[in-house]
């Protein structure tokens, strides 16, 4: 079996399971929960883009959605020293390890108590200066051999005053805090994070196609290598359409939502699922 064959063969196999493909736990309270990312990228993509391009519209709606538990604001001086304050608060704060506002309380209310004390930090200054950890407030959990891609919202437009660092959990044998590194970028003024608009996007991969997987690759040299399959292909793709005077524009997004349409439901219905 191929490596394509073998991905599809797990993710079938992924959907006929009881179980979800990923869960996610809310341990802050009243935190945003996780949404299914928006193909129109939260309503922010080109109306052409949309209507056109489903290259961009399904790596827009890959994954899901998290937020910031609050809203924050961060302030670099560039050096080693990072001050931080959030909504409610009267005054700005030096930040080494910072919890979530009276999260330590309530996780030692709620916790068993061997574990009290174990509060997860909503934010932590590394040594590196300007990078930051910043917990989502969340807990995930994924089917077997299953982990999640983090990273910055695909064609979200975002903050210029820092930088993500994108990393994949393998988050069916790690159920700790769903968090994101960044790199603040801009210095002396303040970098906000706003709770009502999407920080990070998390993306289901499995394990088969990360790693040695990817190591099943090779490259043609050049031009006088393709093949007939390979010239017919590209006459296919790019010189019919351009000397067609009546081609229609989207083609490539229609026929790619036909295939998902005839494809069906991406998993059979479940017992509690809505009518």
């Amino acid at each position: 079996m191929d490596t394509l064959a073998s991905a599809d063969a797990v993710v079938d196999e992924a959907y006929t399971r009881d179980t979800p493909l990923t869960t996610f736990y809310r341990a802050i309270p009243n935190c945003r929960p996780p949404q299914r990312a928006d193909r129109s990228a939260a309503g922010t993509m080109p109306t052409r883009a949309f209507r056109y391009c489903e290259a961009l519209t399904a790596a827009s709606a890959f994954g899901w959605y998290l937020f910031p538990p609050i809203n924050f604001s961060l302030i670099w001086d560039g050096g080693s020293d990072i001050i931080w304050t959030y909504q409610g608060a009267d005054a700005w704060f030096p930040l080494k390890v910072a919890q979530f506002p009276h999260f330590a309380d309530h996780f030692d209310r709620v916790a068993p108590a061997a574990l009290k004390g174990f509060s997860p930090p909503f934010l932590a200054a590394f040594k590196e200066p300007g990078v930051v950890q910043i917990w989502s407030g969340l807990i995930a959990r994924t089917a077997p051999d299953w982990s999640l891609l983090v990273r910055a919202p695909a064609n979200l437009a975002r903050s210029q005053g820092y930088d993500h660092y994108e990393g994949i959990v393998e988050t069916d044998r790690w159920f700790g805090p769903l968090f994101t590194n960044i790199r603040l970028t801009r210095t002396n003024a303040p970098v906000e994070f706003d709770a009502e608009f999407p920080f990070l996007q998390v993306q289901p991969v499995h394990r088969g196609i990360y790693g040695p997987a990817l190591d099943a690759f090779e490259v043609v040299p050049g031009l006088d290598r393709f093949g007939s399959r390979d010239w017919d292909d590209f006459r296919t793709t790019v010189v019919v359409p351009n000397v067609d005077p009546h081609r229609q524009r989207g083609q490539y997004a229609v026929a790619a939502r036909r295939q998902r349409k005839q494809r069906g439901p991406a998993r059979p219905p479940r017992r509690g699922d809505p009518a």
